[in-house]
């Protein structure tokens, strides 16, 4: 079990104000999900149809009390969608799963109940919504059709798996890339991406047939520790390492269509001119409005930058304290389509928001939510 020390965590500004859905969030990597996301300030909404008996993580640490915690099945698609209309999350990280491998020989027909049609459900849920801006479906690394080829996995290998659990492990992935491709490629839909994590370790894991917490029992009971696979090599991470990757996936997927913008007009040599917004106040009342127009800016990948009132004065000819200038759009001025001939982006669907769309002059429009009390110029 080696790191190679601290990387890339998630934004807090990415995530303040945001409304996230967690499937599965009384469990062990849901409950520490919804504590980082409460932590960065998101409004975490949790569907499970069930509370762990204690101990869990999730009432020692008391999760219900951070989160909207809703009792649903993700086997029964009309609660979820009942949830998921409800709630109209921003993002969504479905969690809920069978999770061990032993019990998916003894239970082959609820493991794949939940961890395939639990997996269709919430993504028909997100479908049929116009909330969802990003999704990260999180399967396995046990998701590989294991050929004993001795080498690491890559994402392009075969999906498959030899025993009920890792098989629907892979079943999920091909749902996700099916629903990816037939549905959530479409104008305004939701990005999807799909995570796999290996084997974690962490703090409030009292799982059945998990190594280090049937280690930490028998040493507690003075009983000798059976090791079932004494020959098997297997990555370990500690809990908060994929969940930093899960949440990191979910930025880049809510901001993926200002960079998809961008890359479309480099590609067709489409003329885009950066351009600015500034929104002034021009009392002391109206500054808190600055900072509450800032959050979701930023949240949305638009970097924003404070003005004094001395520095308002170079660009904008009204007087005000303080203001804030956004600077990251390009204005796009689509030629007319003879210019361009079959190279046209006529047919060609980006957005400047969070999922694919229709061409857009400038992704600031998703981004700010402006004061009627404040100027824009």
């Amino acid at each position: 079990m080696t790191g190679a020390g601290p990387g890339p965590l998630p934004d807090p500004g990415r995530w303040q104000g945001r409304r996230v859905l967690v499937t599965g969030h009384t469990g062990f990597k849901g409950a520490w999900l919804s504590l980082w996301l409460d932590a960065l300030g998101a409004t975490v909404v949790g569907l499970s149809d069930e509370v762990h008996p204690e101990p869990s993580l999730f009432a020692q640490c008391r999760v219900g009390e951070l989160v909207e915690h809703h009792v649903a099945d993700v086997r029964d698609l009309d609660a979820v969608r009942r949830v998921v209309d409800a709630a109209r999350p921003d993002v969504v990280l479905p969690l809920a799963a069978q999770a061990f491998v032993r019990r998916s020989f003894r239970e082959p027909v609820d493991t794949y109940a939940v961890n395939v049609m639990g997996t269709v459900n919430v993504l028909e849920a997100i479908r049929l919504t116009d909330s969802v801006r990003a999704a990260v479906v999180v399967t396995s690394d046990k998701c590989y059709d294991n050929r004993e080829q001795r080498r690491p996995f890559v994402e392009g290998d075969p999906m498959g798996g030899h025993d009920p659990y890792s098989n629907s492990k892979g079943c999920s992935e091909l749902v996700a890339d099916a629903y990816r491709r037939s549905f959530l490629s479409e104008d305004g839909s939701a990005n999807l991406g799909s995570a796999r994590a290996g084997n974690v370790f962490g703090g409030g894991d009292w799982g059945e047939d998990r190594l280090i917490p049937d280690i930490m029992r028998g040493a507690l009971a003075g009983e000798t520790v059976r090791i079932r696979r004494p020959d098997a090599v297997r990555p370990w991470q500690h809990v908060l390492e994929p969940l930093s990757g899960y949440l990191m996936l979910a930025e880049r997927l809510c901001t993926e269509g200002a960079r998809r913008l961008y890359g479309l007009c480099d590609e067709l040599g489409i003329p885009a001119e950066r351009c600015g917004k500034l929104i002034v106040a021009g009392s002391a009342g109206e500054l808190p409005r600055l900072d509450e127009l800032e959050r979701p800016a930023h949240a949305n990948g638009v970097t924003a930058r404070r003005l004094t009132g001395a520095q308002i004065a170079d660009v904008e000819p009204r007087r005000g304290l303080q203001a804030a200038r956004e600077q990251g759009p390009r204005l796009v001025r689509l030629p007319a389509p003879r210019e361009h001939g079959a190279r046209t982006p006529s047919a060609t669907r980006v957005s400047s928001g969070g999922a694919p769309g229709r061409m857009s002059a400038s992704h600031s429009s998703c981004a700010w939510s402006q004061s009627p009390s404040s100027r824009s110029t």
